[in-house]
């Protein structure tokens, strides 16, 4: 039975970055066999806390303590030697190197014991295994889709038999199947007395694996909640300070005309083919599990990718689109990966937004910075972009920020089709409202969206209509009046609500 000292302590945590205050007096215990979950809005102080158990940063006040025993981690390495592994919010893989290779990163000196490579194979193949069917070990980490890379991460993490596993949003980049293997794998190891710290904004997953949860506000611990009275609406009041209710979003809008057409298009040469005619005001979701064709088709929209079929541009007259176009045509595309697609982590804040509109900042052959600053100071206020100034690093910004600095910049472009690959990952729930506001005062201005997203609840609210991607082609189309979790679940399978496919 597990005594009063044992697990992980933090009392009293401060820690400051210049005149920013990311933790004050922050405290959270984490005990033997139980997963904890901490909440809180982007900018919270989450991704502080986890760097310091991870020994990234040290707190410049307060202490930690393992199992009763006075903690110092000054490094990575040490916080690995005393058997706490972090899976961290960004999906970091070599993609040069194997998927083998890349479970095994940064493991030297971690076991008592050198194991050869036959021995690491072994483990990372049941590993893996545990969690995603059908990869190749000795494949490039590059070749794999988003949701496989994170998995190697969290692999990565376990091959190492922690007795603290720390998930920083980790699920966020994972499909329904693999995150519900990875929940299956939680359950294992809290059984045998592992400890797991988890970080989500997703508030279903957060109430299915939960033990407690702790919630941090301006970087303060404001609560700590038993499973038992979890309840959405307290959660939400503790991160924001307010009532815990939210303003739901209607579907009162009217439709009009045509503003994209998609005519035979096919995402490999023996899938069925895919037609859409998208219209001004309109909302439509894009759904499906990880590799069965949603993302391509999405890129295919946005004329990145080719392939056969055509998707037109509804003008007089009509323009198809292709590579290097769109913008030209009115069509905006929001990537996936703010890291890798969208960000420009040398640069300013500013500067991540204007480049693609530089010439409206051009006064003869100079450019003007009070232009441009005043232009960002624009959308800066309408999408409630919280930042210090605008000449700011853009790293220096929480991941719901960064995200609306991409939507700004796209914005700006003065599209009349938007299209959002998983807009809201990683996002906390309070910035994902104002997103979703923003999206549905774009479509009441006639604005034709199209978005890509792997949370079914957040489809169920939003979307006119969704289309279920399955086999690289389009299984379900399910309308508003027929949309629930359970309908557009269901088609991830191959099913039908009532009948089998």
């Amino acid at each position: 039975m597990s005594g009063a000292d044992d697990g992980l302590r933090l009392s009293g945590i401060s820690k400051r970055f210049g005149a920013t205050r990311a933790l004050v007096d922050a405290e959270l215990d984490l005990h033997p066999g139980e997963v904890h979950t901490l909440l809180g809005e982007n900018g919270s102080g989450k991704s502080t806390l986890v760097k310091i158990i991870g020994g990234v940063h040290s707190p410049d006040t307060g202490s930690l303590t393992l199992d009763g025993q006075a903690l110092t981690l000054r490094n990575p390495r040490q916080a690995n030697g005393r058997g706490i592994a972090v899976v961290f919010q960004e999906v970091l893989t070599a993609t040069s190197q194997s998927v083998l290779d890349n479970i095994w990163l940064g493991t030297d000196g971690v076991f008592s014991r050198r194991l050869g490579r036959a021995a690491q194979r072994s483990l990372a193949a049941e590993t893996l295994g545990r969690l995603i069917d059908g990869i190749d070990l000795d494949a490039p980490a590059g070749d794999l889709s988003l949701s496989e890379r994170q998995a190697v991460c969290i692999v990565r993490a376990l091959v190492r038999e922690p007795g603290i596993l720390v998930l920083d949003e980790s699920t966020a980049a994972l499909d329904v199947q693999t995150r519900d293997r990875l929940f299956a794998e939680i359950r294992r190891l809290t059984s045998h007395g592992v400890s797991v710290l988890f970080i989500s904004h997703r508030m279903d997953e957060v109430q299915e694996i939960s033990d407690r949860v702790s919630v941090l506000r301006s970087g303060r611990t404001v609560s700590t909640v038993d499973r038992d009275s979890l309840s959405v609406e307290r959660l939400i009041a503790d991160m924001t300070g307010t009532s815990g209710v939210l303003e739901r979003i209607t579907h009162d809008r009217p439709l009009g005309d045509a503003t994209l057409r998609v005519e035979g298009v096919r995402l490999t040469a023996h899938a069925d083919p895919i037609d859409l005619t998208l219209r001004a005001g309109e909302l439509v979701g894009i759904a499906g599990l990880e590799g069965h064709g949603q993302d391509l088709f999405l890129k295919r929209l946005a004329g990145v990718a080719e392939g056969p079929g055509s998707v037109i541009r509804v003008l007089s007259p009509d323009i198809p689109v292709r590579s290097g176009n769109g913008a030209r045509l009115g069509v905006a595309y929001l990537p996936r990966e703010r890291r890798g697609e969208s960000l420009f982590e040398s640069m300013s804040i500013r500067d991540n937004f204007a480049l693609p509109t530089l010439g409206a900042d051009r006064r003869g052959p100079l450019l003007s910075a009070k232009r441009m600053r005043e232009r960002f100071t624009e959308f800066v206020s309408a999408l409630s972009i919280r930042l210090g100034t605008q000449e700011d690093p853009i790293s220096s910004l929480s991941g719901g920020s960064q995200q609306k600095v991409v939507l700004a910049r796209w914005l700006a472009t003065d599209p009349r089709v938007l299209l959002l690959n998983d807009p809201t990952r990683g996002v906390d729930i309070m910035t994902k409202r104002e997103i979703y506001a923003t999206l549905d005062r774009l479509c009441a201005d006639g604005m034709s969206i199209v978005m890509l997203s792997s949370e079914v609840e957040e489809l169920v609210e939003l979307v006119d209509r969704v289309l279920v991607f399955r086999d690289q082609a389009v299984f379900a189309e399910i309308p508003r009046e027929q949309l629930t979790s359970e309908a557009v679940v269901a088609a991830y399978f191959g099913q039908q609500i009532g009948q089998a496919a």
